[in-house]
């Protein structure tokens, strides 16, 4: 296949572009600041900031098949809903109409669980749920999606948990920082279960998306099969760093307290709140996830 990958210097972008040239496919990796860390197989091409217009059709000459990856990703502040509108549903919805226009074969976009829920859930999360995005950014890729869907021509959508994996940035580097400490933590009671996903298994989902038929015009939410309590998830982080988990059992309500003291309510969700993905549809089409989460998060850590 000929691919172009957008966000190709980017955290998941740069193991896609990897996978995709080891393959033996003819990758052009577009990212706004071309550097030199793909190999010579790889063809690298400069693109403007996504929040302005850009004339995606020299970008997908001689291409067949493209991969999505580039947007402006959560946080919790400094950015304006319309940022958030502009580069992840504008810059989609034409990058869409272009390769339409082009007759490309297959359009895999990688979107967010956070356009189909918050940080929280009171059920196992599948495609059968309604989106219902709590914030900018989860509408701004739930919008991104739809524009995709009416763009008439094929696709496959993926909607992640929470990536991790070596060089991982945001919250869950935070979490890292946290579990480096030497001091014991005050999560052992906290039970909540969160569903995660290894890159390199988001990495095997967007391979085959490319390659399955059944999988064209379907949206798919991805995760790693198991969840992990919340102190499961610091213990293992902890193990990487060759400590042992020191967990305190302190009341979830007297933690819920404390954050709200701080100013951290918005934080609490992603710490204490149960959001599980079920990925059943995805295993059901052949998708084979390599890594076991409480391996790779303890990888992670060793790596860090």
């Amino acid at each position: 296949m000929r691919i172009l990958v957008t966000g190709a210097s980017g955290f998941v972008g740069r193991a896609v572009v990897e996978n995709l040239a080891a393959q033996g496919h003819r990758v052009r990796a577009a990212m706004r600041q071309p550097a030199d860390i793909f190999s010579r197989a790889v063809e690298v091409v400069a693109v403007s900031d996504l929040s302005r217009p850009l004339e995606w059709r020299p970008l997908l000459s001689d291409i067949d098949t493209v991969v999505h990856l580039a947007g402006i990703a959560h946080t919790p502040s400094g950015v304006s809903d319309e940022l958030y509108d502009r580069v992840n549903r504008g810059a989609t919805a034409a990058l869409a109409a272009a390769a339409a226009r082009n007759r490309i074969q297959r359009l895999g976009c990688v979107s967010s669980i956070r356009a189909q829920a918050g940080p929280a859930a009171d059920h196992a999360l599948t495609e059968a749920d309604s989106p219902h995005p709590i914030d900018a950014y989860g509408r701004s890729k739930l919008a991104a999606e739809h524009a995709i869907r009416t763009a008439e021509l094929p696709y496959t959508i993926l909607r992640p948990a929470l990536i991790y994996g070596p060089g991982v940035k945001g919250n869950l580097a935070a979490l890292i920082r946290l579990a480096q400490s030497p001091w014991p933590l005050p999560l052992g009671a906290l039970r909540n279960r969160r569903s995660l996903l290894a890159r390199g298994n988001l990495v095997a989902a967007i391979h085959l998306a490319l390659a399955t038929p059944a999988m064209q015009n379907e949206t798919y939410v991805v995760a790693d099969p198991t969840a992990l309590t919340m102190a499961e998830i610091v213990a293992a982080l902890r193990e990487g760093f060759n400590r042992s988990p020191r967990l305190l059992p302190v009341p979830p309500a007297l933690l819920a307290l404390a954050f709200k003291a701080m100013g951290r309510e918005h934080q609490w969700d992603r710490i204490a709140g149960n959001c599980v993905v079920d990925a059943a549809k995805l295993l059901a089409v052949g998708w084979r996830p390599m890594t076991d989460t409480r391996a790779g998060l303890t990888a992670m850590a060793q790596a860090a």
